[in-house]
């Protein structure tokens, strides 16, 4: 929070009015509020107010089966639900000393890959609104609903694919899956080009973008951010690399940075992100016909597992940020203890409310959008 708003902050002068944005206002992923008090065209106070959406997870899924978890978990975060579910599952399997064939780890980063692209697509057409840019938003929303087509396939479900479980993934690819994997990869980067001419490069987002909710390293890092908006600050931390799990230590890819904090920069390192994923599904692609063997492991019949008592902390690079799940057993058929280390529960709240105060009504919406917060992982 900037030393200059303190006084105002404190002490918000008798002609301050209230402004509410949202709960339906476009500028976040989710119904999501913010009250703010403004003097002027200026913001002296922000309050995050979430409890809009769905509530609860962590207690939810201590009264459910280890296995039932597998579909409430998505909904934490709908942009990007897949790493809930990997992540999840990984630390259950921490706990009971599950190995995961090297067939599904390969396939699980495929659909991670898969869901980062299609949520980082979601976001920019999103952002795109904030300025009134309706185009790009139509663009990305379509864009997206291609990859959703992919996840459906192989998986089921078009949002919430529920493909993974404590040992592996449900079913195997559907026959030429991957030819129209590669397909649909060089199609979206064809695309890119056109977001770059209508969005990225516009002179109305990279106005309204710059200088924009500019957020420091140091800040960052006593906030607890992580993902694209610490990389915004110039710091290449990517669990992926940095702690790698599942077989991201055999890919090749960068870890996008920028070094000014601001809006313009968080949205620069997320689509420098979707072509670093789009590398790596193009590795995968390429791997996967040569890697045989099975696609989980066996696990005692899931209606009545009693998972080893123990706790585990498992952690990954979501779209937000660092996403981790740490899971307490106590030898029963039901997690004792569960706790989400959602990203936009930082992103969401201490974050948003210090980049706003100080700034201009109109930029609320733009700053908002730019953390790319999910709200369940607030109300989790």
């Amino acid at each position: 929070m900037r030393a200059e708003n303190y006084q105002a902050i404190n002490h918000p002068p008798s002609h301050a009015f209230e402004l509410n944005f949202g709960p339906n206002h476009p500028g976040i992923e989710g119904n999501y509020a913010l009250q703010v008090k403004v003097e002027g065209d200026t913001v002296v106070q922000a309050h995050a107010d979430g409890g809009y959406l769905h509530r609860g997870f962590e207690k939810l899924m201590e009264q459910r089966l280890w296995i039932q978890n597998i579909a409430l978990v998505p909904r934490i975060c709908v942009p990007d639900p897949s790493p809930m579910e990997v992540c999840y599952s990984m630390a259950v399997e921490q706990i009971a000393d599950i190995e995961v064939p090297e067939r599904a780890q390969w396939v699980r980063v495929l659909q991670l890959e898969l869901s980062r692209i299609a949520a980082h697509l979601f976001t920019f057409g999103g952002h795109a609104a904030t300025t009134g840019m309706y185009s790009p938003m139509f663009w990305g929303v379509a864009d997206r609903d291609l990859i959703l087509d992919l996840f459906e396939e192989f998986t089921g479900g078009r949002v919430y694919s529920i493909y993974n479980l404590p040992g592996g993934v449900r079913r195997e690819l559907p026959e030429g899956f991957l030819q129209r994997v590669s397909k649909m990869m060089d199609y979206i980067e064809s695309r890119l080009q056109d977001y770059d001419d209508l969005f990225f490069a516009n002179r109305v987002f990279v106005r309204r973008a710059k200088g924009v909710g500019v957020l420091q390293q140091a800040e960052a890092l006593e906030m607890g951010v992580t993902g694209p908006n610490l990389r915004a600050t110039g710091l290449p931390f990517d669990v992926r690399r940095d702690d790698p799990y599942l077989v991201y230590e055999q890919l090749d890819f960068e870890v996008p940075v920028e070094e000014a904090g601001d809006a313009w920069a968080r949205t620069l390192v997320r689509r420098a992100e979707l072509v670093e994923s789009l590398k790596i599904v193009r590795q995968v692609v390429k791997a996967l016909p040569d890697i045989g063997g099975a696609l989980r492991s066996e696990i005692p019949n899931p209606l009545a597992w009693n998972v080893p008592a123990g706790e585990s902390y498992a952690r990954v690079e979501s779209s937000k940020g660092e996403l981790g799940y740490y899971v307490v057993s106590d030898g029963g058929e039901k997690p004792w203890r569960v706790h989400v280390r959602g990203p936009s529960s930082m992103h969401a709240v201490q974050v948003l409310e210090s980049l706003v105060t100080g700034g201009r009504i109109e930029d609320v919406a733009q700053t908002m959008f730019s953390l790319d917060a999910c709200p369940p992982e607030v109300d989790r």
